[in-house]
């Protein structure tokens, strides 16, 4: 058990390697880790596949434009590519806002033992839980 705990919150540390939030990483590898580790139902898993597929779509017009911003500034000068380089930042930050934004919809439709098991993880590894108010549920 110990063992996924640790390979789930790695994988969501190198999503936000920068960031100290506690990130779960919808749309990661781990999906199904994710459903064992805190017993998703049925209908919490269906959101899952969801936002996972949602969150690929997202991601993937995001990489699309970060491979055309790095193919089409190649040959550039330093000082372009300095400039490319934040804008290739945006594109990075965009994708973990929207691995956030994923994670923060799955906290929202935990029951109150599955959101007290994700506290007790980001205490573990000392990183900050993503608070959510858990009253409203996304439909």
């Amino acid at each position: 058990m110990k063992r996924v705990i640790f390979y789930l919150f790695l994988i969501s540390g190198l999503y936000g390697s920068a960031q100290m939030d506690c990130i779960l990483g919808v749309g990661g590898p781990d999906g199904d880790t994710m459903v064992q580790v805190f017993q998703l139902n049925e209908e919490q898993q269906e959101k899952l596949k969801s936002w996972s597929a949602e969150l690929k779509v997202r991601n993937d017009i995001l990489r699309e434009k970060a491979e055309y911003l790095m193919k089409k500034n190649e040959d550039s000068t330093p000082e372009v590519l300095l400039e490319v380089s934040k804008q290739y930042r945006a594109i990075q930050d965009s994708m973990f806002q929207n691995v956030r934004m994923m994670d923060k919809r799955l906290l929202t439709i935990f029951n109150d033992k599955q959101y007290q098991r994700y506290l007790g993880f980001c205490n573990e590894l000392a990183l900050r839980p993503i608070h959510v108010n858990r009253s409203v549920d996304e439909k």
